[in-house]
């Protein structure tokens, strides 16, 4: 299934201690660029959210953005740093002695000081354990918009693939009917210096212009293509790289008949393909 490379997706995960919000998007990128944005207690956790991130989406920019919001009052005491504490009584005591009048410090003061006192730390492998959960739960549902909107741009796909399927069948039909008619043209227009040249040089110059005029090749080649882009459609992989360079031989092929079109048919076969050719690779631009 083709997969989109816009989609967005969020995931809120609680515990009686605090709460993990995750939040998925992502647009469209030549390569895979995962860029996180994550909370200072979660910074550890960054290689493996790339890693999770990088086994289920293989195209695309990805912004991911996880929140960790600590609930005040649930977790039990607090926590004293002993050492942070000695630290400030020494400092205190030290200033005692070389100024008698100051008074000696209070518990509350040593208790204010920054980096004495801390709230009860989160246990690291239960935030880790809800964080990847969040992450894994919003990865389902981000993956499964991409699904969902490349599911309707492989539909799009399809409908302008079978469009050109059938202006290249017509092209191949008329070609018979344009040869004769030009080659009709050709005639009448040496008529006038046909006893004045040699008749086998004649035909020869008539080949000439004939095999200019030829665009078998051509059409040829433009339904090798779009067989090959109506068999990219069916694979489950990534496919917008390879759809991509089948628009650009596409492209070369509906330049090439256009410009040796000898026939308003023709010439308007070519425009009305470029025009599903471009249509087509701007759907392509979105997926993976």
């Amino acid at each position: 299934m083709p997969h989109s490379m816009t989609a967005f997706a969020q995931c809120v995960e609680t515990a009686p201690w605090g709460e993990i919000s995750c939040e998925l998007r992502s647009v469209n990128h030549r390569y895979l660029e995962i860029s996180p944005r994550l909370s200072e207690e979660l910074r550890q956790l960054e290689p493996e959210i790339r890693e999770i991130i990088g086994q289920r989406v293989k195209r695309g920019r990805v912004d991911c953005g996880i929140r960790f919001q600590q609930q005040t009052g649930v977790l039990e005491g607090l926590e004293v740093d002993l050492e942070q504490a000695r630290l400030v009584i020494a400092a205190g005591e030290q200033l005692r002695n070389f100024a008698v009048d100051l008074q000696p410090l209070r518990v509350i003061d040593v208790l204010r000081w920054p980096g004495v006192v801390q709230a009860a730390q989160v246990d690291t492998e239960q935030l880790s354990a809800l964080t990847l959960a969040a992450l894994n739960k919003a990865l389902d549902e981000f993956i499964a918009v991409r699904q969902r909107e490349g599911h309707r741009l492989v539909a799009l796909l399809r409908d302008r693939l079978e469009r050109m399927i059938k202006i290249v069948s017509q092209v191949r039909q008329m070609l018979p009917d344009v040869y004769a008619a030009f080659r009709e043209r050709i005639e009448s227009r040496m008529g006038e210096v046909r006893d004045q040249m040699d008749p086998s040089r004649l035909e020869q110059e008539m080949v000439i212009y004939i095999q200019r005029a030829d665009v078998a090749e051509e059409v040829d080649r433009l339904q090798v293509h779009l067989d090959e882009v109506g068999s990219v459609l069916q694979q489950d992989q990534p496919m917008g790289r390879r759809l991509d360079f089948l628009m650009q031989e596409l492209n070369r092929e509906a330049n090439t008949l256009g410009a040796k079109a000898v026939d308003t048919g023709l010439s308007q076969a070519s425009v009305d393909l470029k025009v599903l050719i471009d249509q087509m690779r701007e759907q392509i631009q979105n997926i993976e």
